[in-house]
């Protein structure tokens, strides 16, 4: 029998999570069964959606939710043999018991070059989550103005770079000025550092002072206040999340945007990535094609140690990485 180790939430998050949230616990697992493998960590994901879908899909004392790149180390699946790599919501544990069911393989020819870790970052959700608020929410269209805050994040950095390689007109929004400087690596038009601007209004209009075509949203709040009335008419919203919202114990409420919304015809829609996952493997070998080719750079912020979980997944939601925040096993 392999014992696991697995962080469990022991007490669902009031405000910012503490680590009196998580408890560390072992686990043994039986041997694999007709049709299962057994799964060995080796990345894990620290994502911030996490925080709110804790509240939805998890009760106390049950394993943190995440996704992980395993190992298989035993098979009774054929589908799955000993030694291949697969993508898996297995949630923070070392070691799974899998029937195989939500496990992906990593791509057939993924290259000996390109991490395996990538398969959590831009090869991975966060950039299908990227190209398809681009894609096919958006519509973006070459020589369209985007905005997308978060913008040095693991989805917010991809979103960038691929509206580039489309053809637009990008202004990024970030936390401090490494970040900034970070955007400007990879070929953002415009950054600013949204915590020393004197006017995030002004810094916004200085950025791009005819508006914005295409907005990625993945902050809401405050920015959301000031940055919907800087939409040119017929101008698109992408809403992939609400970062600034999620640690709240009381809601924000107002100003609101419904007579910008209403007098400029703008159009917001909200979207999970699940939404489009019979396109995955075509949108996967996208991505690796623009990694191999050199327009896609894939940051990782990586923090060591299967015990440092709890660490990883709050200095994420501080806005400590620049790029996908992994912990390697």
């Amino acid at each position: 029998m392999v014992q696991s180790k697995t962080w469990v939430l022991a007490r669902h998050f009031e405000g910012f999570p503490k680590n009196s949230n998580f408890e560390l616990k072992l686990e043994q697992l039986p041997e694999p069964k007709d049709g299962e493998v057994l799964l060995e960590a080796l990345f894990l994901s620290v994502d911030p959606y996490m925080r709110p879908f804790s509240r939805l899909r998890m009760k106390e004392g049950g394993v943190m939710i995440g996704t992980q790149v395993a190992k298989v180390i035993q098979s009774n699946n054929s589908a799955f043999p000993i030694g291949c790599h697969v993508v898996g919501r297995c949630g923070w544990r070392t070691h799974t018991v899998s029937d195989g069911t939500g496990l992906a393989r990593l791509l057939s020819d993924w290259p000996q070059e390109v991490p395996m870790s990538l398969a959590l970052g831009a090869i991975g959700m966060p950039g299908l989550t990227a190209l398809y608020g681009l894609e096919e929410v958006l519509g973006l269209q070459a020589g369209d103005t985007l905005l997308v805050n978060a913008a040095a994040g693991a989805v917010g950095s991809t979103v960038g770079q691929i509206a580039k390689i489309k053809g637009c007109r990008v202004v990024g929004s970030t936390g401090s000025d490494a970040k900034v400087a970070f955007l400007k690596e990879l070929g953002f038009d415009e950054a600013f550092n949204y915590k020393t601007v004197s006017s995030l209004e002004e810094a916004l209009k200085t950025a791009s002072p005819d508006g914005y075509h295409c907005f990625f949203e993945n902050v809401g709040g405050p920015f959301s206040s000031v940055a919907i009335p800087q939409m040119k008419e017929f101008g698109r919203i992408a809403l992939c999340g609400g970062i600034s919202t999620y640690n709240d114990t009381t809601p924000q409420t107002g100003p609101y945007p419904h007579l910008s919304m209403i007098f400029k015809q703008l159009k917001m829609e909200g979207f999970l990535v699940g939404r489009w996952e019979h396109k995955n493997q075509e949108a996967l070998k996208r991505l690796m094609a623009w990694k191999r080719e050199g327009k896609l750079q894939c940051r990782e912020h990586v923090t060591e140690g299967f015990e440092n979980m709890p660490a990883a997944f709050m200095g994420m939601l501080q806005g400590e990485n620049i790029g996908k925040a992994i912990v390697k096993v």
